[in-house]
């Protein structure tokens, strides 16, 4: 750990390790879905603004703890955590294949096809099935969101999102691999 002259961690050295922390965190939890050729396949499809896919999810995975620790509410990090990962696991690219016309667009349609991927490849809790299924929320009305790590992720990834639509974020946070 750096420290200034007064003895103080930096400031920037705090960030840092905070969110090298979270880092530990997601690759604990969600090993086994990061580590899936299929989650990695995801590099090849953008999502927001230039950030691909599998980077917006591990980025609304980490905000999803930020948030749940800034508003000190005690969740399921685990179930929160592999929800936000797989919340967007639709595998296709979503700017180039279309449906067939009078069928529903990919902001109403993914949660349904994110959920049926995620439980073909792993084995999820109600808990997980809800936040991949009513992410959208309020997009999808009838979707309301059940539990608050459901809440949580719908609100990093509408957070995460803007971001990335504004090209606020980009690129990875320096020391951290993605």
């Amino acid at each position: 750990m750096r420290n200034d002259k007064s003895g103080i961690l930096c400031l920037s050295q705090k960030k840092f390790d905070r969110h090298r922390q979270l880092h530990k965190k997601i690759i604990r939890y969600g090993k086994d879905i990061i580590s899936s050729k299929e989650f990695q396949s995801q590099r090849n499809y953008i999502q927001h603004g230039s950030i691909h896919v599998r980077r917006h999810c591990i980025d609304v995975a980490r905000q999803s703890l930020i948030i749940s620790d800034f508003l000190h509410m005690r969740v399921n990090e685990e179930e929160m955590i592999r929800g936000a990962l797989l919340h967007d696991y639709f595998l296709y690219d979503w700017h180039v294949q279309r449906k067939e016309p009078g069928s529903p667009l990919h902001g109403y349609s993914h949660p349904k096809t994110a959920l049926l991927n995620a439980t073909r490849d792993y084995e999820l809790s109600e808990r997980e099935k809800d936040i991949i299924s009513k992410h959208m929320w309020p997009l999808t009305l009838s979707r309301i969101p059940r539990y608050k790590e459901s809440w949580i992720v719908s609100l990093a990834d509408k957070y995460c999102s803007t971001l990335e639509t504004l090209k606020i974020r980009k690129g990875n946070i320096k020391g951290i691999s993605e």
